[in-house]
């Protein structure tokens, strides 16, 4: 195990070299992200949808009323891939009453949400790479609970190895080949994938209630059933694949809670 965690490091470290250790946070960061997400899809009209179950889009995000709140996340990335200029064109269209169709359509946001909620909860940069690629805040999580074991704020598991928790990101492949490890995502050299990642804001027995971004084009928490003991359960075949479910540590580590 030691050897094959070596070459992962030594992999990743090609990609992108890991900065200095990362810094421990207080347990109020962790709860910030949790209550920040729940902030926000209680502002979006608190959509639920149950996993698995057919839907439509809400339309929510061409409201023109909910312009600010995307433009928010945008702005919490530092390359919006030409969004926020497409969009405030789109806006202006939408109340002038030039019909402004497609408002906040593309690209998609559910990373840039993602980084807004980590960045509002006062996770610096160093410990969450803000980005509008889910792959690129993925790439470096792993990379520092590779170089960093002892002291990463988030640990990379697989997505049935451990009970989520509040806090916690639960990430899945919407490829058409999914990787259902974050082991091999780690070994896929930075490539892109279609990913998509939510923030755990609820788990117990039976269920794991999860927030995320440009869910059903909305901020929208979806339910997924669990065991008896919390773990996750799989998903149908045809559903996005999970690959990795990555533990909050912020709070847990010294000096503010013994190593857990």
């Amino acid at each position: 195990m030691r050897s094959i965690l070596l070459l992962l490091l030594l992999g990743a470290c090609a990609v992108a070299p890991p900065l200095a250790a990362p810094l421990p946070y207080p347990p109020a960061a962790r709860e910030r992200i949790v209550r920040i997400a729940l902030g926000e899809w209680a502002e979006w009209g608190g959509v639920v949808v149950e996993a698995g179950t057919p839907g439509n889009s809400t339309g929510a995000e061409s409201d023109p009323a909910n312009f600010p709140r995307v433009l928010a996340y945008w702005r919490a990335v530092p390359k919006d891939e030409g969004a926020v200029e497409r969009n405030r064109t789109l806006y202006a269209q939408a109340i002038g009453g030039a019909g402004g169709q497609g408002l906040w359509q593309e690209p998609y946001w559910s990373a840039a949400f993602i980084s807004f909620v980590l960045g509002a909860a006062g996770v610096d940069r160093r410990e969450f790479l803000p980005s509008a690629a889910h792959s690129d805040y993925v790439d470096a999580l792993i990379r520092d609970a590779l170089a960093f074991p002892a002291s990463a704020p988030f640990l990379p598991r697989g997505p049935f190895e451990a009970a989520p928790r509040p806090g916690d990101l639960l990430c899945a492949d919407r490829g058409p080949v999914p990787i259902t490890d974050w082991r091999q995502r780690a070994v896929d050299a930075g490539r892109f994938r279609p990913m998509h990642c939510d923030i755990v804001v609820r788990a117990g027995p039976g269920v794991v209630e999860v927030v995320g971004g440009n869910v059903r084009d909305s901020v929208t928490m979806t339910r997924f059933p669990t065991d008896a003991a919390g773990y996750l359960l799989p998903r149908p075949a045809g559903e996005p694949a999970w690959f990795a479910l990555f533990q909050n540590r912020l709070g847990r580590l010294p000096p503010w809670s013994p190593l857990s």
